[in-house]
């Protein structure tokens, strides 16, 4: 069957954003030059100008799949569990557990922030991980787990200190005590917003 113009196009974008995942994860958005990755891509270079602009575009790209992967990968782990309060135990855990895989450590903590700019880092973070968050803490208000709080306020609180955890975790020398602490840490504030703090820590 003859492709059509937009099958071309979005395996062409495709195979750039695979292309340059792959490079950027091995050795880092810095040491990997455009005509490397159109060429490893088959492509050519006026493809990666035309549908990302150039190689900054075109990590932005790889980072927005990683973190979409991030939050779906969250959200599985949630559903999988049998109730609430459980799905909200293992949040934390799925989370820096994909801040431990090697691709997302090196471009979406390592890179990500100096290569777009600490704001543009955060905003697109946002977009991805904020949403979650502000689901969650609506939901565990409506549960009666957490007093009645501002949403957006407490979610990007909550963000900020996950993002925090991960980045400490991801440049530490020592990355599983790094990460044993601040999960401990982060998972006794958790519990210090439960409304009935007879309940105890949410179960591991």
């Amino acid at each position: 069957m003859r492709r059509t113009q937009r099958d071309r196009s979005a395996g062409t974008k495709n195979a750039l954003v695979t292309a340059a995942r792959e490079l950027f994860a091995e050795r880092g958005y810095q040491a990997v030059p455009a005509d490397e990755i159109v060429r490893a891509a088959g492509v050519s270079r006026g493809a990666l100008y035309h549908h990302y602009g150039d190689k900054q575009g075109l990590f932005r790209a790889v980072v927005d799949e990683l973190e979409q992967e991030v939050t779906d990968s969250i959200r599985a782990a949630m559903a999988a569990q049998p109730d609430f309060l459980s799905g909200l135990a293992v949040a934390l855990s799925a989370f820096l557990d994909a801040c431990a895989r090697p691709e997302v450590r090196q471009i979406s903590l390592i890179d990500g922030p100096s290569v777009l700019g600490w704001q543009a880092w955060r905003e697109l973070e946002a977009r991805y991980g904020l949403g979650l968050i502000e689901e969650l803490v609506s939901a565990a208000i409506e549960h009666g787990l957490f007093e009645p709080r501002p949403v957006r306020v407490l979610a990007q609180l909550v963000l900020s200190a996950v993002s925090e955890a991960a980045l400490m975790i991801a440049f530490a020398d020592d990355p599983v005590a790094t990460r044993a602490e601040a999960e401990a840490a982060l998972g006794a504030w958790t519990a210090g917003l439960l409304r009935d703090q007879d309940a105890g820590p949410l179960p591991k």
